[in-house]
C-alpha cells in the first residue's frame, strides 16, 4: 500500500472506532439511566409500603395483654424538621442540627403481639402491661453521607434504628384531623400546626400536673384519622444529562406553608455533584385502620 492509501485506511479505521466507542458509551449511559430509574421506583414503592403497613398498625390493641397506658397518649405523633438518635429512648434527644432537607419524624404505637411486626420486620413480643411497641420513621445520613429512611424500634435489648430505604432526600408528613367528630379527616396539618392548636387550648386543672393531664387527654393528636406521607427518592448514581433546574414539590402546589421546610426541594440549591441524579416524588394518604387509633378509644 502507498502512504496515501495507508493514511486513508487509518482515517477510516479511526472514524469507525470513534463511532463504535460513541455507540457503546451511549448504550452504557442509556442502560445506567434505565437501571437507576428502576432502582428509584423500587426504593420508593418499598418505602411507601413499609410506611403504610406501619401506619395501619397504629392503635392496635392486644386485648389479652392490654396496656394500662394505652388510652393516655395518642398513637400517632410526629415532629417537623427533626432527626432521632439510634439508641436513645423513643423521641428523646431529637435534633434539628442533623436533619436532612427538613425531613420529619413519624412515631406510631400499638400493642405487642406475636402476630405483629415492627418497622424493622421483627416480631413484636408482648412486654409488661405498661409497654407498647413503637415504629418511628426519620431520615439520617449514613457514613458515606447518603440519606436514608430509618425505622426506630424498641426490642428487649433496648432501642435501636435500622435503615430501610437508601437515597431518601426528604420525608414529609401531614396529619388528617377530624374537626367535626364524624370520623373523617377534614384538615391536613403538619406536626407544628397540631402542637400550636394544643398550645392554644385553655387547660383545666389546679396545678401544672393536672393541666398537663388535661392537655394529654384533649390533645389534637387524638383527632388524627389519616396520615399523608411523601418522600423524595434519588438514584445512587448520576444518570441524567444536563443540569436541570427542577423544583420537587413533595405535596401538591396547593399546599402553601412557608414554615414547613422540606416540602419543596430545589435542585439548584444542591451540590453540583448531586444535581444529575434521577429523582422522583412518592405520595400516599393512609387511613388509620383501627377504630379510634389516634385517640385510644
Amino acid at each position: 500500500m502507498s502512504i496515501t492509501e495507508l493514511m486513508v485506511a487509518m482515517t477510516i479505521g479511526l472514524f469507525i472506532t470513534l463511532l463504535a466507542t460513541g455507540l457503546l458509551a451511549s448504550n452504557q449511559a442509556a442502560y445506567l439511566a434505565q437501571d437507576q430509574h428502576v432502582q428509584v421506583q423500587e426504593t420508593g414503592r418499598y418505602a411507601m409500603e413499609m410506611l403504610a403497613r406501619a401506619i395501619r398498625q397504629a392503635g392496635y390493641k392486644n386485648l389479652a395483654a392490654a396496656s394500662s397506658n394505652a388510652d393516655i397518649h395518642p398513637h400517632v405523633i410526629g415532629m417537623d424538621a427533626s432527626s432521632l438518635k439510634r439508641t436513645t429512648a423513643g423521641m428523646d434527644a431529637a435534633a434539628a442540627s442533623t436533619v436532612v432537607n427538613g425531613s420529619d419524624v413519624l412515631a406510631l404505637s400499638y400493642s405487642g403481639d406475636e402476630a405483629m411486626f415492627n418497622c424493622a420486620g421483627l416480631a413484636v413480643i408482648p412486654g409488661g402491661k405498661d409497654e407498647e411497641a413503637w415504629s418511628m420513621f426519620f431520615v439520617a445520613r449514613d457514613r458515606a453521607g447518603e440519606p436514608e429512611l430509618r425505622c426506630k424500634y424498641r426490642s428487649r435489648r433496648g432501642w435501636n434504628a435500622d435503615a430501610i430505604a437508601r437515597g431518601i432526600e426528604s420525608f414529609q408528613v401531614l396529619y388528617g384531623i377530624d374537626v367535626d367528630g364524624n370520623g373523617v379527616a377534614d384538615r391536613y396539618l403538619n406536626a407544628s400546626d397540631i402542637v400550636a392548636l394544643d398550645d392554644a387550648m385553655t387547660l383545666n386543672g389546679e396545678n401544672a400536673i393536672a393541666r398537663l393531664a388535661d392537655r394529654q387527654s384533649r390533645t389534637h393528636w387524638k383527632k388524627v384519622r389519616a396520615v399523608k406521607v411523601s418522600i423524595l427518592v434519588r438514584s445512587a448514581h448520576a444518570a441524567r444529562d444536563g443540569d436541570a433546574q427542577t423544583t420537587h414539590h413533595l405535596f401538591d402546589t396547593s399546599y402553601q406553608n412557608a414554615g414547613d421546610i422540606g416540602v419543596m426541594i430545589a435542585e439548584q440549591d444542591m451540590p453540583l455533584t448531586e444535581r444529575k441524579r434521577i429523582r422522583k416524588v412518592f405520595t400516599q394518604t393512609i387511613q388509620l385502620r383501627n377504630a379510634g387509633a389516634s385517640n385510644g378509644i
